[in-house]
């Protein structure tokens, strides 16, 4: 039987996950409108290399996002972030865009975001390398996810938290299931040999590569066997 606190938990934590997916997409919302008022009007981006200029802010353009691609977001966030300055000094004085601004609750809800999103951009890269292996780098950029890079903080928001717990349960759950493939590549790696596997996962994994090179052996013999013979 289920306790009552834990029941009570549960609902306290779903109803504190649907307040955050509603600041979220709230946030998200106004960056996106934001950054669209000056994709779309070569004044706007004018006025914004103007007011860079004035207030020593990099010149950067404003990143639209792909809702399908979670780097685009994040970059997109950071970049409204950078700008804010700028971006409140053109659209302060203009009644009819001002409006695009995002308040301070939404800047507190971006800010949350791109600190728990930004540390995954560098692991993202590196895991989707086409010019070299990566799957032996999964199991280290685990380890450090879990141990460092998002590890709770006593500055973080109870935003950044969840989204920090929620990132990491996702990826453990990803690869659950394919521990074992990791742990070989990993251990086939002279960069990471058993450096982020236990003892008990380095000891399986060297006896299953013993007993796979024994099956190769054997499956040689048999066959030079055969050939040898019929010749």
């Amino acid at each position: 039987m289920k306790s009552p606190c834990s029941s009570l938990s549960r609902k306290r934590n779903a109803m504190k996950n649907s307040a955050h997916a509603q600041c979220i997409s709230r946030a998200l919302g106004i960056c996106r409108k934001l950054v669209g008022h000056f994709s779309h009007s070569w004044k706007k981006r004018v006025a914004l290399r103007e007011a860079q200029r004035e207030l020593d802010l990099p010149e950067h353009a404003m990143v639209t996002d792909c809702s399908t691609r979670w780097g685009s977001t994040q970059k997109m966030i950071a970049r409204v972030i950078e700008q804010q300055s700028a971006l409140s000094k053109i659209l302060s004085t203009e009644r009819k865009v001002r409006h695009l601004l995002p308040s301070w609750q939404d800047l507190e809800v971006l800010e949350s975001v791109n600190k728990a999103l930004s540390p995954l951009q560098d692991f993202t890269d590196a895991l989707s390398g086409e010019s070299y292996v990566s799957i032996s780098c999964v199991k280290p950029a685990l380890h450090l996810l879990n141990t460092s890079v998002l590890a709770e903080e006593e500055e973080d928001t109870d935003l950044t938290k969840s989204l920090k717990s929620r990132i990491l349960q996702y990826l453990n759950e990803k690869y659950e299931a394919a521990q074992d493939l990791l742990n070989m590549a990993s251990l086939m790696d002279p960069r990471f040999r058993t450096q982020y596997l236990s003892a008990d996962e380095t000891q399986r994994i060297k006896d299953r590569v013993i007993a796979e090179l024994l099956v190769s052996k054997i499956g040689l013999f048999n066959w030079l066997e055969i050939h040898v013979t019929y010749f």
